[in-house]
């Protein structure tokens, strides 16, 4: 059974971004199969990991729902869905991306989602490792697109906003019973000294900060993948050094 951590916090903390340090330092350490699965319709993993992805759970179904004679004689649609999503698996380097991506249509996130954690449901059972970026805030919690997780990382800035909506999260979790863990926080690119009362206020085990990095940004500016940081980031050696509790199995 592979080792589930999710990604959450509000926008604009860097969460995508520390969802691909994660993702490469399980995949530097060589700690097993690894599947990243980008749930954010906004689908951004794929590109801070260097993969376009192709196709999507939203662009699958919205094919199948425009074309339904497609779906062969004896097979349901779901199960349709289901074989095209294990074809459209994105192959990286040393990891597998799923994207969840956009659906057309007002109504159809409820289905893409449950296509989605079902999917992943069975997906978790052949890999060592499952990374999912989710999308920002808290809608995607009520929508249970995360169903359980080994390790939740809750990212945050240093504001009252950031920190509250990572208090939210952890009452969100706990109030709809989802399944984790451990619930972690991390602060991204805090530059500034942490109130340990403000982070405690949240509820989640807070296991360090991530500097500043200016080579993330100069990536960011200039386009390119995060897989290419050198081992000299900043970034990279403090989640090396808080880390451990992420992705180290109990």
């Amino acid at each position: 059974m592979g080792y589930v951590i999710a990604i959450a916090g509000k926008g604009g903390t860097g969460k995508t971004t520390i969802a691909a340090l994660i993702l490469k330092v399980i995949k530097d350490k060589k700690l097993g199969s690894l599947l990243a699965v980008d749930a954010d319709p906004n689908s951004n993993l794929g590109e801070a990991l260097g993969q376009e992805a192709k196709e999507t759970v939203g662009s699958i179904i919205n094919e199948v729902a425009a074309h339904p004679d497609q779906i062969p004689a004896g097979m349901s649609k779901d199960r349709f869905i289901e074989y095209r999503l294990q074809t459209a698996i994105r192959e990286g380097d040393g990891f597998d991306l799923l994207t969840m991506g956009r659906p057309e249509g007002p109504g159809c996130y409820c289905y893409v989602n449950n296509v989605l954690r079902n999917i992943v449901a069975k997906l978790i059972k052949e890999y060592d490792y499952v990374v999912i970026d989710n999308e920002a805030g808290l809608e995607h919690f009520s929508r249970r697109t995360t169903g359980c997780a080994d390790t939740l990382v809750v990212i945050s800035d240093y504001t009252k906003v950031g920190l509250r909506s990572a208090k939210r999260i952890k009452e969100l979790v706990d109030e709809l019973g989802v399944k984790v863990k451990n619930k972690l926080l991390i602060i991204n690119r805090s530059s500034v000294f942490i109130d340990r009362q403000a982070v405690k206020n949240t509820g989640l085990n807070y296991i360090g900060e991530i500097p500043e990095d200016k080579s993330i940004n100069k990536i960011n500016q200039n386009g390119g993948s995060l897989l290419s940081l050198t081992d000299k980031a900043t970034s990279l050696k403090m989640l090396r050094k808080i880390g451990d509790v992420i992705w180290q199995k109990n």
